[in-house]
């Protein structure tokens, strides 16, 4: 079994347990003389470099913060055989950040040499389970580390699975090593578009394999019969309902290291810094009951 790595000692910032996505936007709260939270995530994909101003100031915050580093374009879902030299990348910054926790998704974005602006779905079978195995093991094993696999959003079902998506999670987790990243928004944007229940799905989720929760908003469409839609666009505060089935894991699970989610539409800081307010209320909600 893979180890997770050692996180950074957070005992001095104001929410340890809560992160944000970071953007340079937000570069002055965060190098502040006050630490308002524990740890930053960042698309490796965004840094996939050997120097420069963006490092540099990636360098200043590693200093201050615990670091998450989230893929987005290995494709660890598809069929073809994962880059090697996007692996080298990975691993050149695996090496320079050491960062507590390393995340990809369960989706593809790239085949016979194009490559799409999209997370891609894929079916729940055992040829295509075995591949990711394969695919998670060959990352697990450049990096030397425990990954976390971040369960997808989803607008269609195949009709060959022949697993539910929680069976196919736990079985990846099960055989390759890996952890799971669970994000709770994704679950209520599948349940609504597909007419299942977050909460049975969550209930039925290996909680015990999650290392880190994501929390975001989406956005409310229809599709071409007019039914509810909804798109994961992480382009607002996070949605009530999402703030209640988080509420509900973390009764359950305890204190994980929990991520705010905002890539469009960039509020001020004090906006985005409510989510984490809110999240950290809910995490120490769950420990005055077990204290």
């Amino acid at each position: 079994m893979w180890q997770m790595a050692s996180r950074k000692q957070t005992d001095t910032a104001e929410q340890p347990w809560l992160g944000i996505g970071f953007k340079p936007d937000y570069r002055e709260p965060l190098l502040s003389a006050k630490r308002p939270l524990g740890w930053l995530e960042i698309h490796a994909e965004n840094y996939m470099l050997d120097g420069g101003p963006r490092m540099a100031l990636l360098d200043e915050l590693a200093e201050r913060y615990s670091i998450s580093c989230h893929g987005v374009g290995l494709s660890i879902g598809g069929e073809a055989p994962l880059d090697k030299a996007h692996l080298a990348r990975l691993r050149a910054l695996q090496d320079r950040l050491k960062p507590a926790l390393f995340s990809e998704h369960l989706a593809w974005s790239s085949h016979g040499g194009a490559f799409f602006n999209d997370l891609l779905p894929l079916p729940y079978t055992e040829q295509t389970r075995q591949r990711v195995v394969d695919h998670i093991d060959q990352l697990q094993q450049t990096l030397g580390r425990q990954i976390l696999l971040e369960n997808p959003s989803s607008y269609l079902q195949f009709a060959e699975s022949t697993f539910s998506e929680v069976e196919f999670l736990a079985q990846l987790s099960e055989r390759s090593g890996c952890g799971l990243l669970l994000d709770i928004n994704n679950v209520y944007v599948s349940a609504t578009n597909l007419g299942f229940s977050a909460d049975d799905y969550l209930a039925m989720f290996p909680l015990s394999a999650v290392g880190e929760i994501h929390l975001a908003r989406h956005t409310h469409d229809r599709d071409e019969q007019g039914n509810l839609l909804l798109i994961d666009t992480h382009n607002a505060p996070v949605d009530a309902a999402v703030w209640r089935l988080y509420e509900r894991v973390i009764e359950r699970l305890g204190p994980v290291p929990t991520l705010i989610e905002w890539d469009c539409d960039l509020p001020e800081w004090t906006v985005l810094y409510a989510d984490v307010l809110s999240a950290s209320r809910v995490i120490k909600t769950q420990q005055s009951r077990v204290a």
